[in-house]
């Protein structure tokens, strides 16, 4: 087969586009840590659905491997391009469609950013509640991923909001798949197959989201516990007492430290509280009145108070804000201080508080040290590990996961396999999984060519 040319290519797509040698050096990697250097035959900036699929049929024709490209946000690598590939990047489809308040639906296309749609959305009383901690993520990206966050304790993750998608397939095809309608019992549900796939299986045109009415009075909580098992021990206990909070975050006082330094943010717990404090729980409560709300606050006091909390603060206004800020910015902090992976394993809840004591146990024996928060509410545990002898560092990401299935967990809450976790998930997973899901794969993709090194390889 002749190769592709950038004159070829441009006789069917007159948008924007850079080829091989004048790329933005942002279009070829995510936030991984692992860049990898690399450089596509070109990246595409397609404005309308048929000028991708014209991108499509030219990669079929020329047998190219296709990367789809949101923001760039994700922290697997799963948006890495391969070299001599076509990337599409979808920044350029960044329209929200349609807000529909009686229905409590929105419709945008893949590259509307977080930001962009709580915008369009101010001042209607809805809320999109995702939040994966980056106001900057596409929502085409985060249904790529299945991203969650912090708010995914009350609210749930991409998947529990995403009604319908329209599919770019492979053979050019578009195809739109359930609707604005929040209950279907009609076929294969074919939205929640592509939610997660990371670009495999089709290319995401258009997202009918599913939005929340947004709770008017809210308190954040700062908790601080002398002990880990406490801090994690607790969340079962708050959750069972109905108080459906917004958010449930642990944060050790490592964590706490680089990222309050960060933010340049001063909490006002006393420096001898301060000093007994091995660990933060952070709960944020939402409710529709200001009396319901004491209640929630005074109930959750009186529990983590049982559970040999050290004091409970209730942040006002600003302050609260603020360090729900910061503890979006934990990523950043663990990579300016020198990480050498980020994991996010998810447990059942009930199981973190051992989870987190032989997590400390591995790290002792593989000589490396483990820091970490997470959503705790719904067992998301994020690690940052420092390591920087690579075999040792596998061996103890190895035992983490190891340990995490054990508990009846999952490799990854959020982030996704892409190539950072492609080799721990090969390895640990199911066979017979692996080969049903490449089965799947080629039912939509039989050439190979959507993202093919990501997930679970070629």
């Amino acid at each position: 087969m002749h190769a592709p040319t950038p004159e070829a290519l441009r006789e069917v797509f007159v948008g924007p586009t850079t080829f091989a040698g004048d790329h933005q050096p942002d279009d070829l990697h995510d936030e991984s840590l692992h860049h990898r250097a690399v450089f596509p035959f070109a990246v595409a900036r397609p404005r309308t659905v048929e000028e991708v699929r014209a991108l499509v049929r030219f990669a079929h024709e020329y047998s190219l491997p296709i990367t789809a490209r949101g923001s760039g946000t994700g922290l697997s690598g799963g948006a890495t391009p391969m070299t001599n590939g076509l990337v599409i990047c979808f920044d350029q489809m960044n329209q929200v469609l349609r807000i529909d308040r009686e229905n409590h639906v929105a419709v945008v296309q893949p590259g509307v950013t977080l930001r962009d749609l709580n915008l369009a959305l101010e001042g209607t009383g809805l809320q999109y509640p995702v939040y994966p901690g980056e106001l900057s993520g596409s929502l085409g990206g985060n249904v790529n991923t299945n991203a969650g966050g912090m708010r995914a304790v009350r609210h749930g993750v991409t998947r529990n909001h995403v009604l319908g998608l329209e599919l770019v397939l492979m053979n050019g095809e578009v195809i739109r798949t359930g609707g604005p309608v929040v209950k279907s019992s009609s076929g294969y549900n074919l939205t929640q197959l592509a939610i997660g796939s990371e670009g495999t299986l089709a290319l995401t045109t258009e997202v009918t989201l599913r939005l929340s009415p947004v709770m008017p009075h809210s308190a954040t909580l700062l908790v601080p516990f002398s002990d880990l098992r406490a801090v994690t021990s607790v969340v079962p206990t708050l959750i069972a007492a109905g108080l459906q909070p917004g958010l449930l975050e642990y944060i050790d006082v490592l964590t706490m430290a680089g990222i309050t330094q960060r933010a340049n943010l001063e909490l006002g717990v006393p420096t001898d509280m301060a000093a007994q404090t091995m660990a933060y729980l952070v709960v944020v409560l939402e409710t529709r009145t200001p009396a319901q709300l004491e209640m929630d606050i005074a109930a959750a006091a009186e529990l983590v108070t049982a559970a040999d909390a050290l004091d409970v603060y209730v942040l006002e206004g600003a302050l609260a804000t603020r360090l729900i800020e910061a503890r979006e910015q934990a990523f950043w902090v663990s990579k300016a201080a020198g990480a050498h992976e980020i994991i996010d394993i998810v447990v059942p809840r009930s199981t973190v508080p051992d989870f987190m004591e032989n997590v400390q146990r591995l790290a002792t024996t593989h000589e490396s040290f483990v820091a970490g928060c997470g959503h705790v509410g719904d067992g998301n545990i994020h690690l940052s590990v420092f390591q920087p002898d690579e075999d040792k560092r596998r061996a103890l990401i190895l035992a983490l996961f190891e340990l995490g299935l054990a508990d009846g967990g999952q490799i990854s809450g959020e982030h996704g396999i892409g190539l950072d976790k492609q080799e721990p998930y090969l390895a640990l997973t199911d066979p017979h999984l692996i080969a049903l899901q490449r089965a799947i794969k080629h039912v939509f993709d039989p050439s190979g060519l959507l993202n093919p090194d990501k997930l679970f390889g070629a």
